[in-house]
């Protein structure tokens, strides 16, 4: 029966992952993992069975359960759409510290038993999984807390002189002493342990700590891809089918998406955590401009009437769309653009926001029909028919200095091609830079305009203006 329910929990996880391929199948993808993994752990506390005994501790299970489940569920209902990344941050980072704790309580387990099995030492695989729990979990634990920090703005970018060299030592260390403890297997090695603990800990804030803010969509997935890995981990050492599939899926999935996103940035993954692209080098060319500096604003009216007589128009969100919780306004923008006979699609920016699939998911929650959504291939390839651009909030992923200017820390990183439009309309708060900390040289070409204002504003003066026309 266990294995029956493993077995379920396992192809729930599968066939959950592959109906998250699409919006429309997402919602029901996700609640059937969800179900699947209630049955392997509720075959787990009433099923398994070790040496003729079962689990017991009814008490402790369900409290905790119960517990992380009032958390998870006020947390998930209270949580804004601009506090999704690091929410997600969040849960990864407790992943990563469950498989942490896991491998702590197995150690000290195999201490308290001389580190003995059945009579014979204790296997070699078995304390490799109990080391690279704990380092995975404990970097991915730490190192998700730091990217909670930085996505919610309560820490900063940090880098120091040296620091990827100092990074490379603590990780050859690292390495070093989970050897030195995999090999000798001994109760004498509790110390380096919780010192290979310590280390870990410090080393996935320092990983983590010099990465700046553009590329954090790439962190949040390699970090979640950890977590995967850690849990992985977990399921070798209790030999438990179902815990490994799932860890295995996620580490994957997570590896997979961080591969997709340095694709969509033009960058290689040692690029972006070496390079600190949105730190320490981008500030350096903060404050100049490279079209003059002149650039010129729309009024409500006009950009009313520019958009109402356009045949095609194509908005384009971004993180200052998310800030404004203005994606119903805007979804309500587009019907009544449809209604005057315009044809209304989104350009979606594979790394526009906070995480991936920020912008999809912003806008599936406002009913956006999702074929509307056009990936950067396929929007790149209307912008040339398309009259007016709408762009909300976003920045560096409209920048054509990432395609004309060598010197940027952006070159080279793939763009939505607006200024192929006719008519550009870009609406921000003011002309600070983005999150890659440099000016866009598309504020100051000829057929871009600005709206200034909070985006939610701005849109429902905008609504106003078109519906008077």
């Amino acid at each position: 029966m266990l294995t029956i329910a493993y077995l379920i929990g396992s192809v729930t996880f599968i066939l959950g992952l592959k109906m998250l391929s699409h919006p429309s199948s997402a919602r029901n993808g996700n609640l059937l993992a969800a179900a699947g993994m209630a049955i392997a752990i509720l075959g787990t506390i009433f099923l398994y069975e070790k040496d003729g005994q079962q689990l017991g501790n009814y008490g402790w299970i369900f409290g905790g359960l119960t517990v992380g489940t009032v958390i998870g569920t006020l947390a998930a209902k209270r949580v804004k759409m601009t506090a999704m990344p690091e929410m997600v941050s969040l849960f990864n980072g407790m992943g990563g510290a469950c498989a942490a704790l896991i491998s702590m309580v197995e150690y000290d387990h195999l201490a308290h038993q001389g580190f003995m099995e059945g009579g014979e030492p204790v296997h070699v695989g078995t304390l490799l999984a109990i080391v690279m729990g704990l380092i995975i979990g404990t970097i991915s634990f730490s190192g998700s807390i730091i990217a909670w920090g930085k996505l919610n703005g309560k820490i900063k970018d940090f880098a120091f002189s040296g620091q990827h060299i100092v990074n490379l030592l603590l990780f050859g260390l690292i390495l070093m002493v989970g050897g030195y403890i995999i090999y000798q297997g001994s109760d004498s090695n509790i110390i380096f342990f919780y010192l290979l603990f310590i280390m870990s800990v410090i080393y996935g804030v320092f990983f983590v700590l010099p990465i700046g803010g553009a590329d954090m969509p790439v962190v949040i997935s390699l970090l979640n891809s950890f977590t995967g890995v850690a849990a992985a981990t977990g399921g070798f050492l209790y030999d438990n089918p179902v815990m490994l599939t799932g860890g295995i899926l996620v580490g994957a999935a997570g590896t997979l998406l961080t591969i997709l996103m340095c694709k969509a940035m033009n960058r290689s993954l040692a690029n972006v955590l070496i390079g600190s692209f949105g730190g320490s080098t981008a500030a350096h060319h903060a404050g100049t401009s490279a079209a003059g500096g002149t650039y010129k604003e729309i009024t409500l009216s006009d950009a009313a009437m520019v958009m109402s007589y356009a045949n095609k128009v194509m908005i384009v969100p971004g993180y200052g769309l998310a800030v404004a919780q203005a994606q119903h306004i805007c979804h309500e923008l587009e019907k009544l653009l449809e209604s005057k006979g315009v044809e209304v699609k989104y350009a979606i920016h594979p790394v526009a926001g906070r995480m991936p699939g920020h912008m999809n998911v912003l806008l599936a929650e406002a009913d956006v029909p999702y074929d509307k959504l056009l990936e950067m291939e396929q929007a790149n390839d209307e912008f040339k028919t398309t009259d007016v651009v709408l762009i909300l909030g976003a920045n560096d992923v409209v920048n054509p200095a990432a395609k004309s200017d060598p010197s940027s820390p952006i070159y080279g990183m793939p763009i939505l091609e607006v200024e192929e439009a006719k008519t550009v309309i870009v609406n921000k708060r003011s002309m600070k830079p983005g999150y890659a900390g440099i000016e866009n040289q598309l504020f100051f070409q000829p057929k871009t305009s600005m709206l200034f204002g909070d985006a939610k504003k701005a849109l429902q003066d905008l609504v106003a203006e078109i519906r008077s026309v």
